[in-house]
């Protein structure tokens, strides 16, 4: 089944310096194919006709490889300004009867169509504004702790350099990937500012601001970490291909 009333949007405008290479992060290639080939191809598994990719380093290079395989629309980031800067640089080519927006990344080559089908599902049985795909991971170093209340709402997403030691206890981590209510995320993303270490916008923020509204947040738990490894490093490249390996058996 299609979702025909959601847009996805893959970010993939990002240098990746961590990778030590020339090529553009997402262009490494993970079982002979690009990582950001194998995102598009399980993005189109779901919403055929409405997947926006997000180029912004090496820009004309990824959309060279991209078109090889898939017609998508290409959404240019001029300058690399954060996740959020990247989605909003994608808004305009939503169509008008887009209801819900899939963000993914670029650089998570292993993620199934199972497991995002589960998100989408989830975030429109809940009627939720914004849905946060999470894991539960034995080392939650680098990642973004997802923060829960008593009753198990979510009160924010915190970055490992902004996190205190007690939030950096926490196993519960935010993948990345995330889905939006359109008019949510239209009305909310001008709001973001880039008041942080990094001086970007962080989609994240789109989430305090929906919370800071009473907007449903729901956060949905995935059980397989391993499809959300990002490949940041070419040690990380190493083991997305051994794992690729066997979730091909």
């Amino acid at each position: 089944m299609d979702y025909n009333d959601v847009g996805v949007v893959i970010l993939a405008a990002g240098k990746g310096t961590r990778m030590k290479s020339d090529i553009a992060k997402v262009l490494h290639k993970v079982a002979n194919k690009s990582m950001v080939v194998h995102v598009i191809g399980c993005a189109k598994k779901i919403a055929p006709d409405n997947v926006i990719v997000v180029v912004g380093h090496q820009a004309q290079t990824v959309k060279d490889e991209v078109d090889k395989y898939f017609k998508v629309f290409f959404a240019v980031q001029e300058q690399l300004l954060g996740t959020g800067d990247a989605v909003k640089t994608a808004i305009p080519w939503l169509k008008a009867d887009i209801k819900d927006v899939l963000v993914l990344c670029g650089d998570v080559p292993l993620i199934q169509e199972s497991t995002l089908r589960n998100l989408l599902d989830g975030h429109k049985e809940s009627q939720a504004k914004v849905s946060v795909l999470a894991t539960d991971v034995d080392n939650p170093k680098g990642y973004g702790r997802i923060v829960l209340d008593e009753d198990k709402n979510m009160l924010c997403i915190k970055e490992e350099a902004d996190a205190n030691d007690n939030e950096k206890k926490i196993k519960k981590v935010n993948t990345g990937i995330y889905c939006f209510d359109k008019e949510l995320l239209i009305s909310v993303i001008d709001e973001i500012k880039p008041d942080n270490n990094q001086a970007e916008y962080y989609l994240t923020d789109v989430i305090e601001i929906a919370q800071k509204k009473n907007e449903k947040i729901a956060v949905i738990t995935m059980d397989d970490p391993r499809q959300v490894i990002g490949v940041n490093t070419l040690e990380e490249l190493g083991k997305a291909e051994h794992l690729i390996q066997l979730f091909a058996k």
